[in-house]
């Protein structure tokens, strides 16, 4: 197979979360471990850092590798989705894994794949623990998928486990209070191995705290170490601030960045304390301003357009939701042009609720299975006050949409992921 005919396979063959949703969800690491035995384990052979949370956790771990790759270290960066090409999924020091490697990966296990018939996550995760391993990365940061306890990659033994926050999402297979989706979090807490949280709760400290103990493992909350100083927003896509001995300037920008970043910069404190990697505060400076060269990020506060000024943002749950609107908020657009689309397993009427009345709406679906349709979505955005058109694209949708904004206006795309990925 080339490379196309290997992406059909894996797309059409495995059952992908991200395309059917829950379906494609396996709720023990059975298949994990049968496809680690397959490969070697090659998660042994590498360094590592997991990281997990309802939000944060792709800008985390997106920062911590750029930080790596500024001291030097042959960083390997798991995460997903992605949003144009599966590739993203797999990176060493910001370079997408070769489309020869994925053939070949995929030629040399292809037949044991239809035994163990893996879901494309499972698969996913042993390309990347292999690819990592054959490379000699001397470092990876391993991002969760979904949850954490029974999450494909918590089959690794890391040098440090972050938990980035915890608000609802996923409820179906996490649970349905924030004290059950943390148990689930925290199951990537490992024996001796030190862990940050990113975000303190009353509701939810107790379960990290819990299972510290249980583990022997060092527990920081990230909130309570230092208080951010000073901070300057340059202009919607460029932040400076202040944290511990850090003067940081952030090309992602905005207030959920600031706790990504507390977060991260704990985590390379505690690394420094605990193990043998060494981080030097320059290379977390320039580890922070240069993340989007370094790993090629995107998605996430993602300026589109000039003018009139467009951003795209994959935030699509309550949390992440809340803290992008407040944004476009303090924008002060004459008019916001929100070109609109979600998957149909969310809590879409909490979501609708949370919307500006005042925006024109431009009702889209995503390209994936999961997609809301555009004229569903538009009846129920009416009742709670949300008014527009409809497109059978989100291109049509964000080229209307700059069409008709004014320069002094905003045009904002977002909802779910999948809708960001048709424009970025």
């Amino acid at each position: 197979m080339n490379y196309k005919e290997t992406l059909e396979y894996l797309f059409n063959s495995l059952p992908m979360f991200h395309r059917v949703g829950a379906a494609a969800y396996k709720a023990n690491l059975d298949n994990t471990y049968k496809l680690m035995d397959l490969t070697g384990h090659p998660y042994e052979k590498f360094k590592s850092i997991h990281v997990a949370g309802t939000n944060g956790k792709g800008s985390s771990s997106h920062f911590l590798a750029s930080i790596m790759q500024e001291q030097g270290l042959k960083t390997g960066l798991y995460t997903s989705p992605h949003l144009k090409d599966f590739r993203e999924r797999i990176k060493i020091n910001g370079v997408m894994i070769s489309e020869e490697e994925v053939v070949g990966f995929v030629e040399k296990y292809k037949s044991n794949f239809e035994e163990i018939q893996p879901s494309f996550f499972e698969m996913t995760v042993a390309m990347a623990f292999s690819y990592f391993a054959k490379e000699n990365v001397d470092i990876a940061i391993i991002e969760t998928g979904l949850g954490g306890r029974l999450d494909s990659t918590n089959v690794i033994h890391p040098l440090l486990s972050i938990i980035t926050n915890i608000d609802f999402d996923h409820t179906a297979l996490l649970g349905n209070t924030l004290v059950e989706i943390a148990g689930e979090k925290a199951g990537i807490i490992k024996k001796n191995v030190p862990v940050v949280i990113g975000e303190s709760s009353v509701e939810t400290d107790s379960v990290f705290i819990q299972k510290s103990i249980i583990e022997d493992a060092q527990i920081v909350f990230a909130d309570k170490v230092n208080l951010v100083e000073d901070v300057e927003m340059i202009n919607p896509f460029l932040m400076n601030f202040k944290f511990g001995n850090y003067n940081l300037s952030s090309p992602l920008a905005g207030k959920y960045q600031l706790k990504n970043l507390v977060t991260v910069c704990t985590a390379i404190d505690l690394l420094n304390n605990c193990t043998d990697i060494q981080i030097s505060p320059k290379n977390v400076e320039l580890g922070v301003r240069n993340v989007i060269k370094n790993t090629q990020f995107v998605g996430r506060w993602h300026r589109l357009n000039e003018s009139p000024l467009a951003i795209a943002d994959t935030g699509h749950n309550p949390h992440g939701l809340s803290i992008v609107l407040k944004q476009l908020e303090e924008l002060q657009a004459k008019t916001l042009h929100f070109v609109l689309g979600m998957v149909n397993d969310k809590d879409i009427d909490l979501a609708l609720s949370m919307m500006p009345k005042n925006a024109v709406y431009y009702f889209c679906k995503a390209d994936i299975p999961r997609g809301l349709n555009q004229e569903i979505l538009a009846q129920m955005a009416q009742k709670f006050g949300l008014n527009g058109s409809c497109y059978s694209s989100v291109n049509e949708a964000y080229q209307v949409a700059l069409k008709n904004a004014k320069p002094e206006d905003v045009v904002f795309v977002g909802g779910s992921t999948f809708t960001v990925a048709e424009v970025v």
